[in-house]
């Protein structure tokens, strides 16, 4: 069975950090792009984040850019989300998605943005809330 779980939320100070992880088994990993996605009270999800394991390209949307780096474990089929100097604005359920055509951080970049139609499994949600 194809599992994505993702970890890490919880409830952080303005200008704090939290690591997010997603843990993934049952699909060949190495083949796969790995997305975050967010969504926030009363708003669409968005894509924020994904990283190409086949050649480690990666996407980054504007509202997180410069803040949130996002990195891949091949030995443990997991990807990472650090999130820094974090917002009020960034308090939402944070999703991890796999994309088996492993485009969409090319895809991502040259669109701009990221396609929740392009992932192919998602994981359960984690809580992100960031206090004024």
């Amino acid at each position: 069975d194809v599992q994505l779980q993702a970890s890490g939320g919880g409830l952080v100070q303005t200008g704090g950090s939290l690591r997010l992880s997603c843990v993934t088994s049952g699909f060949a990993f190495e083949r796969y792009a790995i997305g975050w996605f967010r969504q926030a009270p009363g708003k669409e999800r968005e894509g924020i984040s994904c990283i190409g394991n086949v050649d480690g390209s990666t996407y980054y949307a504007d509202s997180v850019k410069g803040r949130f780096t996002i990195s891949s474990d091949k030995i443990k089929n997991t990807v990472y989300l650090q999130m820094n100097a974090l917002k009020p604005d960034d308090t939402a359920v944070y999703y991890c998605a796999a994309d088996r055509s492993a485009a969409t951080p090319l895809t991502a970049t040259l669109r701009p943005g990221m396609k929740e139609s392009e992932f192919n499994y998602w994981g359960q949600g984690t809580l992100v809330t960031v206090s004024s």
